[in-house]
């Protein structure tokens, strides 16, 4: 079938809102009542038993609703996940699907003066509004994270930042090593940033007066906005650049900023939460439109030189760019599954 039919789903998506006492009054003033999906596995409605958790990270750019889009020849990610369960090939979990989105487009999964608490929000606030609703097994060795992207960076840090949180994490083409990632792009920007004398603010502007996305320029400059929001913001939340925006050099200490996000750069700080964990996927297209691949390989390594055991970790890089590359997040999500099973009580 060209576009498959929507599948009756053999477990169920809860559709709920956390109203965020984090997220109140943040700088973009975006809405504190968040959305979120909590997926249960076929059997949950049946028992009393508790089942592992992951969470699940959007791209930059993502909401919710496109978990749900409908690619020709695809399904989407939540159909693909049910079928898991369904057919038995992978121990049952409860499956979150997380929201942080934010005006400039993304969070990053970080706390930042320039879009808000999104870190502690996840962590203070999300994972506990589901272990109290849900019959999960709350502890990190029965908790995941996943995610594509941004939010495979959100993986990443994460769980090096709350090992206490998180046993298992999965990044699919997760930006890393950022020179590979973000150099290019910034030396793009500049080109596009001479018709708004060197302001990006001046692009946003006019972005914000007209349809999206009917500019070429329109995805790399709202992603270095809002990334320069996350990483180097001024004082007063004021996005700034890491570079200049007439030439594309490197402005130290803005770039210093970004770097210290790096997870190629955060690991040997975080060793010890890196060895804890139970599982670590990653992988990545080895064409990716943001070196990404590239990333993926530095982390994989780097993961060696802090003493991550290698039955820990599952790497792969596979034929593909950075984009429609969904299939791949079932295929992590059967792995961690089998790494987080246990009798559940």
């Amino acid at each position: 079938m060209l576009v498959p039919d929507v599948l009756e789903l053999t477990g169920r998506i809860d559709e709920g809102v956390v109203d965020s006492h984090l997220l109140r009054g943040n700088p973009l003033d975006d809405p504190h009542q968040r959305p979120i999906w909590v997926y249960t596995p076929p059997g949950y409605d049946d028992g009393t038993d508790r089942y592992p958790v992951v969470y699940m990270l959007l791209g930059y750019g993502g909401t919710l609703p496109l978990w749900r889009n409908r690619m020709p020849y695809r399904r989407p990610v939540p159909e693909l996940i049910d079928l898991l369960f369904a057919h038995g090939d992978a121990p049952p979990m409860i499956v979150v699907y997380v929201d942080a989105f934010t005006k400039y487009g993304g969070s990053q999964y970080v706390d930042s003066p320039g879009t808000g608490r999104y870190h502690s929000y996840l962590c203070d606030e999300v994972v506990p509004w589901v272990d109290a609703r849900y019959r999960t097994v709350a502890d990190r060795n029965h908790r995941a994270i996943a995610g594509k992207s941004s939010g495979g960076l959100g993986a990443m840090i994460t769980s090096m930042l709350r090992p206490d949180l998180f046993g298992a994490f999965a990044t699919h083409s997760g930006d890393a090593l950022s020179e590979a990632q973000y150099i290019p792009h910034f030396l793009w920007a500049v080109r596009h940033l001479r018709a708004y004398d060197g302001d990006i603010l001046r692009w946003w502007s006019d972005f914000s007066e007209r349809v999206a996305f009917t500019k070429p320029e329109d995805e790399r400059l709202l992603e270095l906005l809002g990334v320069s929001a996350c990483f180097s913001p001024a004082p007063d939340g004021t996005p700034r650049l890491p570079f200049d925006p007439r030439t594309g050099a490197l402005r130290p200490e803005e770039w210093a900023r970004w770097l210290r996000w790096d997870p190629v750069r955060m690991a040997s700080g975080h060793a010890e939460a890196l060895r804890s964990q139970r599982a670590i996927w990653i992988d990545a297209g080895t064409s990716d439109e943001w070196f990404l691949d590239l990333g993926a390989e530095a982390f994989r390594r780097t993961l060696t030189e802090v003493g991550v055991r290698d039955e820990n970790v599952h790497f792969e890089l596979f034929d593909g760019g950075h984009r429609a590359v969904e299939y791949r997040q079932p295929l992590a999500i059967a792995w961690l599954a089998d790494r987080l099973a246990s009798e559940r009580r």
